[in-house]
């Protein structure tokens, strides 16, 4: 089996694992204890915090821990949402989003929330001209990925930042979900941050969503004490100590295994120059983690499948889009209906071996030959 869709998916790394197991060894009292085994576990879990709040330069009260990303982007949006609606009403995105994302701003749209997306550059960056143009008064959030996860396009956030922050009443979201691990990160000016370490060798069912001071959000779960009042629920030392081993090691390693992932995008790129139909839907712009692609007059569906049966392992955009759709972020940046049906990612990781490439060409030659050969 040749694993290529590592932006939906990363094994978990043994070293976290071993982290997660040892804390959950040491620190398995209630942290909201009033007892010597609950104490030490709410110290454990506070220094846990600092720890991961220095890496991500941001303040200790500023984390919040949540169940994954998916969790962390609905928290911001609404949270956002509905503490300030007396501000307004009006939330700015692109077609770039999560499903999480695009999902709670359907359900906002739903609450009588008025949703609007702004124009993406053939490049797949969100156009700045027309982002000014569709800020208004009641704007109260706009929502931008830091890395989307069709195309992996890293965005101009640090551009955008400086943007809103002449708006009184606006706040920046970013899903960074895509992004920590293989960029070099910069929040500055960012109000709201979601990410979750599964998409960098931690564990599953983990995430984060980094709330600047000043910033209010109304909970999604209510009910007894926790690390913060934004988010209820029993503080897990474990999955916070896996958390930051996961950070540490993603930015400890960041510039070797990218290096990695850049050789292998350009040995998969100049493979792909021998297929006349193959369009290449990433940009210049995008991250050499996420490669989209097309292959002419055939569905993604029937391509990825075939290679599936190969024992190939892509995806049709991201692992949480619905079905027999075609893909937002590609039809934003081609404008070419077909082509976003025909779309599909491949994701690389600094673990993926030239070899493995070697039974992926040969694999993608075949379905390529045999669902093309009537075009």
């Amino acid at each position: 089996m040749i694993y290529l869709d590592y932006a939906a998916n990363t094994p978990i790394d043994e070293r976290v694992l071993a982290c997660f197991m040892e804390e959950s060894r040491l620190y398995w009292g209630n942290p909201n204890s009033k007892h010597k085994v609950g104490n030490a576990a709410k110290e454990r879990m506070e220094e846990i915090t600092r720890k991961l709040a220095e890496q991500m330069g941001v303040k200790a009260s500023e984390i919040i821990y949540t169940s994954g990303a998916s969790e962390s982007n609905n928290l911001a949006l609404k949270g956002i949402a509905h503490i300030y609606r007396h501000k307004g009403k009006h939330i700015i995105s692109t077609y770039l989003e999560h499903s999480s994302v695009s999902g709670a701003l359907t359900s906002l749209k739903n609450q009588g929330y008025e949703i609007d997306f702004v124009d993406i550059l053939p490049n797949g960056q969100v156009d700045l001209e027309h982002l000014k143009e569709l800020l208004r008064d009641d704007t109260i959030l706009v929502s931008i990925c830091y890395v989307d996860s069709e195309l992996g396009v890293k965005q101009p956030v640090s551009e955008i930042a400086e943007l809103l922050s002449q708006e009184q009443h606006c706040f920046f979201h970013v899903d960074a979900t895509q992004a920590v691990g293989k960029v070099e990160l910069d929040l500055e000016g960012i109000d709201l941050v979601s990410f979750s370490p599964h998409k960098f060798y931690g564990i599953n069912g983990t995430g984060v969503l980094i709330r600047k001071e000043g910033v209010i959000l109304e909970p999604l779960i209510h009910g007894g004490a926790s690390t913060t009042v934004f988010r209820s629920g029993t503080p897990a030392v474990a999955n916070a100590a896996s958390i930051l081993c996961a950070v540490e090691l993603a930015v400890a390693e960041l510039v070797e295994n990218n290096h990695a992932v850049n050789e292998q995008r350009a040995y998969l790129l100049e493979k792909l120059k021998d297929y006349p139909l193959v369009r290449i839907n990433s940009t210049k712009d995008s991250i050499d983690h996420i490669l989209n692609i097309s292959v002419k007059g055939v569905k993604a569906s029937v391509f990825v499948q075939a290679l599936a049966e190969a024992d190939i392992c892509v995806s049709i955009k991201s692992a949480c889009s619905v079905d027999a759709t075609m893909s937002r972020p590609v039809y934003a940046v081609s404008k070419d209906k077909k082509n976003a049906f025909s779309s599909f990612r491949i994701s690389l990781s600094h673990r993926t071996k030239i070899e493995e490439l070697d039974e992926f060409m040969k694999a993608f030659k075949i379905c390529y030959q045999a669902l093309t050969i009537k075009k």
